[in-house]
């Protein structure tokens, strides 16, 4: 979290929690060009990058999308995620979560109709945008994205969501479900997973990871399949650290959009196993709490674009 900034006048001496925001540098390739969608505010007279403020305790990617949607009328399947913006907006301060993005639907046109929010909506090639961009935080958006590859395909790695007391469970651990905090946690991520498009769902064959999945693989219509290499049985056993990298690996390799759901013992194994692949820095924490994920980036040529963590509510 990035830290707050203390405010002047009469409330010195107290902090101010920032304005929370999402948007995305929606783009496509046209002509051999590269595009970036722009938008017009007339109550603002500004050309700016689409972006919005965050509903009460509303997910960020969910927000992010949410807010692209409305702005351009396209919906954006979110890529790398880029450095947070900070800036004041009428003195207050404004932290905006920015992601790489593009339409879901392929060769989408401009499809908004002209309201008191955005009465323009264009695809502007990437020079003359940074020229017509009114705000300096814009254009270093658009430099952080032209900083790095444009195209990439996400890894998520899920920790399940809550599954109870082992203890207190009577039977085979591997048939322990969620509990109710559990399913609402699996049905919250779905959205949330969804805004990286279809991505194969992968599994351990542990009651509790494969219902974590459940719900986006239902939404999305994307079979699920289960992998014995990350499962994990009871007391830790039935599972082979060295044989989980190995298959983990093979999947970041064959260049899938995926999402694999484990459990917490295997997480941080995983986790450094594809950082030390991919030849990126390692995080001091690998490890997840339930129902937390990871999104690995890499670009066509297998190189890391970006890593990010959330929960499955922000």
């Amino acid at each position: 979290m990035i830290g707050h900034l203390r405010a002047e006048g009469p409330t010195v001496g107290r902090y101010l929690e920032p304005i929370r925001a999402g948007g995305a540098v929606l783009w496509r390739e046209r002509g051999g060009n590269r595009e970036v969608v722009l938008i017009r505010r007339p109550r603002h007279g500004d050309w700016t990058l689409p972006k919005g403020k965050l509903k009460n305790g509303e997910h960020p990617i969910i927000g992010a999308v949410r807010e692209v949607e409305e702005e351009t009328g396209m919906t954006p399947l979110l890529g790398r995620r880029l450095p947070c913006g900070n800036y004041l907006k009428d003195g207050w301060p404004k932290q905006v979560e920015w992601w790489v993005a593009t339409p879901e639907r392929p060769g989408a046109e401009v499809d908004h109709p002209s309201d008191d929010e955005v009465d323009l909506v264009e695809w502007v090639p990437i020079e003359r945008a940074r020229e017509r961009l009114t705000y300096r935080h814009d254009v270093r958006v658009l430099d952080d994205f032209g900083s790095g590859p444009a195209r990439t395909f996400p890894i998520v790695l899920l920790r399940h969501t809550s599954a109870g007391d082992k203890r207190s469970w009577q039977g085979s651990d591997l048939l322990r479900p969620l509990d109710e905090a559990g399913r609402a946690d699996a049905l919250a991520l779905s959205p949330v997973l969804g805004a990286y498009g279809r991505l194969r769902v992968i599994s351990s064959a542990a009651a509790r990871c494969m219902e974590s999945l459940l719900a986006y693989s239902v939404e999305y219509d994307v079979p699920m399949r289960t992998e014995r290499a990350f499962t994990v049985g009871s007391e830790g056993e039935g599972y082979e650290v060295e044989k989980a990298k190995e298959v983990f690996a093979g999947l970041i390799r064959e260049g899938r959009p995926t999402v694999v759901c484990t459990h917490g013992e295997l997480v941080p194994d995983l986790m450094t196993e594809a950082l030390a692949r991919l030849g990126a820095p390692l995080t001091q924490q690998c490890g997840l709490r339930k129902g937390a994920f990871w999104v690995l980036h890499v670009s066509d040529d297998g190189e890391p674009a970006g890593v990010e963590r959330h929960g499955p509510r922000g």
